[in-house]
């Protein structure tokens, strides 16, 4: 079974020096730095997970959009590269009272996944249910894992074969 994740390092060190730089020209009393001590460390687009996993007859790959529909998906293969995009919109905005609060990611997304040599390209399918979009990638027939028999002779005493 294969894990992919998506992982930017410079995205954190940046949001870390922006963390620093608001620590050293904030006000210096503890009160004045609780708030700021409370912000997320990082603030991130939308990335939906993606599990991956694989039978005898295929790879799976199942992804979360919620809020998303078919219509707003686009899913391509070339050369050997699967990728699947759109887009996740705001639909409204909770205001009370000067209080204003996102904690869902919205945006753009895109995600690519190299296929393995085993994938007959020819044969997908996705299927788009309840936010969930499952994309199964059947496998090659010499891929397939084969049983083999092995023949056993019987022996006489001695060495002899029967």
């Amino acid at each position: 079974m294969t894990n992919i994740t998506r992982w930017d390092p410079f995205a954190e060190l940046t949001s870390l020096q922006d963390r620093f730089n608001q620590l050293f020209n904030q006000p210096t009393t503890f009160r004045d730095l609780v708030p700021k001590l409370e912000q997320p460390l990082m603030t991130a687009n939308f990335v939906p997970p993606v599990d991956v996993y694989e039978d005898e007859h295929f790879i799976t790959l199942e992804a979360e959009l919620p809020g998303i529909t078919e219509k707003e998906l686009e899913i391509t293969l070339e050369n050997n590269v699967l990728t699947f995009s759109g887009e996740r919109r705001m639909e409204k905005e909770e205001k009370k009272e000067n209080f204003h609060r996102v904690e869902r990611n919205y945006g753009r997304f895109v995600r690519s996944f190299t296929l393995p040599n085993t994938v007959n390209p020819e044969n997908i399918k996705a299927e788009f249910n309840n936010g969930i979009l499952k994309i199964m990638l059947m496998k090659r027939e010499e891929a397939k894992p084969k049983k083999i028999t092995i023949g056993v002779e019987k022996t006489l005493a001695k060495g002899k074969a029967a």
